[in-house]
């Protein structure tokens, strides 16, 4: 049996995955009691007894718990933005060529970010067969609930008395340094990040992240990029989906509640809609974690999540 360790369990993206582990019956999880949980001698002592821990912490507090661990037996998975393109870290987006393997020999496993998960399931598959340059400049926008904002963004989103501002789409990242920037470009081998439009709306859970193309900028045609999806996402988390009939609309909290995620190929020859829509905080964040940790334990990557 593993023995899990959740560092910071009070967050969202930790009660997410306690939540899915609490009942299942192949691991124990190490649980510190609430007024143990900052106690860094603690910490310590979880993690180093730990077969796997999940770090659900800021950037500096994940490399603090980096450094406590001195058990190289420990694995660990990181939610944190802090070693996504570190070198030594494999990326947990296991969908992509060789990663899968890379994951489950490594102790060192970084979570991608929400938005990056939906940009590189998009472009990765289209740089690795040639089909846009490594030079391509590219355009992304994407629509989130707010439940991707944390706690802060939840309590002011549910709030009684809110800012009426919040009641229509918000779009932020304005000064294009956001922090997923970096991986979207290192794992799809860009030479440029993406100009990249974020948008969060007034509903829970759900994501949907678009880029955009032009004929030009592809080697091949539209149809040779719904083939390579067909043929690319052939796992059961990940899924080439048709043209949905949604009444001309496309839904961003389809996936609401659920750990998979659907690709899908719009627009005509000219002008081309990519778009990747899951659950930011499913494949987005713990169940992509979870997905990770089962693949490490050598059990079936799908134990423990809810899949479309």
């Amino acid at each position: 049996m593993f023995k899990v360790f959740i560092d910071g369990s009070a967050g969202t993206t930790g009660l997410r995955i306690y939540e899915r582990l609490e009942n299942r019956s192949d691991i124990k999880l190490i649980v510190l009691p609430d007024a143990d949980r900052k106690d860094i001698n603690k910490r310590r002592q979880a993690l180093n007894e730990s077969d796997i821990s999940f770090l659900c912490l800021p950037d500096a507090a994940a490399l603090e718990a980096v450094s406590l661990i001195d058990n190289p037996d420990t694995a660990v998975i990181d939610t944190s933005t802090a070693h996504r393109t570190a070198d030594g870290w494999a990326y947990g987006f296991p969908e992509l060529t060789g990663l899968r393997e890379k994951i489950a020999s490594s102790k060192r496993i970084a979570n991608p970010g929400c938005y990056a998960s939906g940009f590189i399931s998009l472009v990765a598959p289209l740089r690795e067969n040639g089909i846009i340059p490594a030079d391509a400049l590219l355009s992304c926008f994407s629509l989130t609930g707010y439940s991707g904002g944390g706690k802060k963004m939840i309590a002011d989103y549910e709030a009684e008395n809110r800012d009426a501002l919040l009641n229509s789409p918000r779009q932020y990242g304005l000064t294009q340094s956001h922090k997923h920037l970096p991986e979207m470009a290192k794992l799809c081998s860009l030479e440029n990040e993406p100009s990249f439009c974020p948008i969060v709306a007034d509903y829970y859970s759900g994501m949907q992240v678009t880029v955009s193309l032009f004929r030009e900028q592809i080697n091949g045609s539209t149809e040779d990029i719904k083939e390579l999806y067909k043929s690319y996402y052939n796992g059961a988390l990940v899924k080439y989906a048709e043209a949905p009939d949604e009444s001309g609309f496309l839904s961003s909290d389809k996936l609401s509640g659920f750990d998979s995620m659907e690709i899908s190929v719009f627009g005509n020859g000219e002008r081309i809609l990519l778009v990747s829509r899951f659950e930011n905080l499913g494949k987005g964040a713990s169940g992509a974690a979870i997905q990770n940790m089962n693949i490490l334990m050598g059990v079936d990557e799908t134990t423990g999540l809810n899949i479309l």
